[in-house]
This record gives C-alpha cells, sequence and structure tokens, in this order.
C-alpha cells in the first residue's frame, strides 16, 4: 500500500510541477486557479510522503524520496514535451529511460 501512495504522491508533484509552468503562462483569475491548483497538488504530494515513509510498511526515507523525485521528474518531462512543446531529442529520452530503470532497480532492492 505504500508503493501506491508513493506512486500517487509522485504524480501529484508531476501536477504541481505542470501547475507553476501554466501559471507563469498565465495572468488574472487563470493564474490564481493555477496557484490553488499548485498549492493542493503541493500539499496532497507531501502528504502522500510522508504517508508511505510510516507505519507497518514503511518506505525507507532516502528511497522514498528518491523515487517520489524520479516520479515527479519524469512526469514532468513528459508533461512538458506534451504540454509546453518542450524539445525532444534521442538523449534526453535515453536518459528518461535511466532514470525510470533506476525507479524500478529502487523498489525491487528496497523490497522486503
Amino acid at each position: 500500500m505504500n508503493w501506491i501512495l508513493l506512486i500517487i504522491g509522485g504524480l501529484f508533484e508531476t501536477g504541481f510541477a505542470i501547475s507553476l509552468g501554466k501559471a507563469q503562462q498565465s495572468t488574472g483569475k487563470e493564474l490564481w486557479l493555477w496557484l490553488i491548483s499548485f498549492t493542493i497538488c503541493v500539499s496532497l504530494s507531501m502528504y502522500l510522503l510522508y504517508k508511505a515513509m510510516g507505519g507497518e510498511n514503511a518506505i525507507p526515507v532516502g528511497t522514498a524520496y528518491a523515487v517520489w523525485g524520479a516520479i515527479g521528474a519524469v512526469g514532468t518531462v513528459i508533461a512538458g514535451i506534451l504540454l509546453f512543446k518542450e524539445p525532444v531529442s534521442f538523449w534526453r529520452l535515453f536518459f528518461l529511460m535511466t532514470l525510470i530503470i533506476s525507479i524500478v532497480g529502487l523498489q525491487v532492492v528496497s523490497s522486503k
């Protein structure tokens, strides 16, 4: 269950990064809606990270933070490509894949 909480928390991390990106492109009421979205996403993300590191099947702090951050980073890069028209290159995708492989590796070696 803790791994599920951590994955969802990482997805909310992507949400708060996207919200910040959209807020920078917005003004007026739309800006405030993106900032509210940021606040909600960052709060949920941190709470889920906190919950994943506690309880009966706690994920070690170092592993939890690394996986949480990597999920957010991968999601943000993909969102940047799709939503913000950021560049796509072989090396960018190559290193994104190495990050994903590292996330899976951390999960495997952290299992009890």
